[in-house]
């Protein structure tokens, strides 16, 4: 199988979906320290939030790039391939003949930057295809949406061999 990386869009993407989710758990952490969880007198507290600060700060500046790194899809005439992750690498094939649905989204972020998802559902679940350039992310559903209506014209062919079979 040949796989494939993601463009240089999917990574500031990535880059921008972070910042935007660091900016929110550190609003939420300036607000706990403040308003709440941590009288003034309390160091340990505020030793904390440090170290949360910190560590949120450098997985909005470390992860993205591993993310993109690590990410990469293949399709082929009978599955597709994705593997994703940066220190848990999960690994998605699934069989084109058991897909049921094809979807294509994009969020604010991702038309900022010019990408799409596929998302393919089988009766198994959703697996989805991120941070592909949008022209990319059409022509993957339009590729699927072909070979799926083969798989169904060939499944619908062999019943009915098999119905005249019968008789």
């Amino acid at each position: 199988m040949v796989y494939e990386k993601l463009s240089k869009n999917a990574l500031r993407c990535m880059y921008a979906a972070g910042a935007v989710t660091g900016v929110i758990l550190l609003a939420v952490i300036g607000a706990v320290d403040y308003f709440w969880v941590f009288p003034e007198d309390i160091d340990a507290g505020k030793w904390i939030s440090l170290a949360a600060v910190l560590l949120i700060l450098a997985d909005v500046c470390v992860s993205p790039w591993f993310r993109f790194c690590r990410y990469r899809y293949g399709i082929n005439e009978e599955c597709i391939d994705i593997e994703e992750g940066y220190l848990f690498v999960k690994r998605h094939i699934v069989p084109i003949e058991r897909l049921h649905k094809l979807e294509m989204k994009t969020g604010p972020l991702d038309r900022a930057f010019g990408v799409a998802k596929v998302i393919v559902t089988t009766a198994g679940g959703d697996v989805t295809i991120a941070f592909l350039d949008t022209e990319r992310a059409e022509r993957i559903a339009d590729t699927l949406k072909k070979r799926i209506n083969e798989i169904v014209v060939e499944q619908r062919e062999e019943r009915r061999e098999t119905d005249h079979g019968r008789e």
